[in-house]
């Protein structure tokens, strides 16, 4: 499953040289999933009240561009590795504007769905869904 989120960058997520910091693209893809989990039916919140965490244990970000104040931001975010205790997200961050998209950010996140002790266990069934199984189509090109 695609899964689109939209925002606007705010001015204290700007540092001195007037771009987003290199972090806050961390916060943004955090956003995206949490909506995402919106997406599929279910929410971080009842994941917790249930006594589960998703942590994300490795995050690979490429930087292309920079995002500023007041840019309109598209992040993607499509899984594609799924395993019993977990997963793959690519997740890309777009400067939308006018029609044209720029890619800003490229990152790959691996989480991990664990119980209240920090450890490794198999995805709920809230989390075991078709939108988590990555979608393969040999014949698509790099999507936007």
């Amino acid at each position: 499953m695609r899964h689109e989120f939209r925002l606007t960058v705010r001015s204290y997520e700007c540092d001195s040289n007037g771009h987003v910091n290199n972090a806050t693209y961390l916060n943004y893809f955090e956003a995206a999933r949490v909506d995402f989990l919106h997406a599929i039916g279910t929410s971080y919140r009842r994941l917790r009240e249930r006594g589960f965490g998703l942590v994300i244990v490795r995050a690979a970000v490429d930087f292309k561009e920079e995002a500023r104040m007041e840019d309109r931001l598209l992040i993607v975010t499509e899984s594609v590795k799924r395993r019993l205790t977990g997963g793959t997200f690519s997740q890309r961050v777009y400067r939308e504007d006018g029609g044209t998209l720029t890619l800003l950010a490229d990152g790959e996140l691996v989480w991990a769905c664990v119980d209240e002790r920090k450890r490794p266990v198999r995805l709920p069934p809230e989390l075991d869904v078709p939108a988590l199984v990555p979608e393969i189509d040999p014949t698509a090109g790099p999507t936007p």
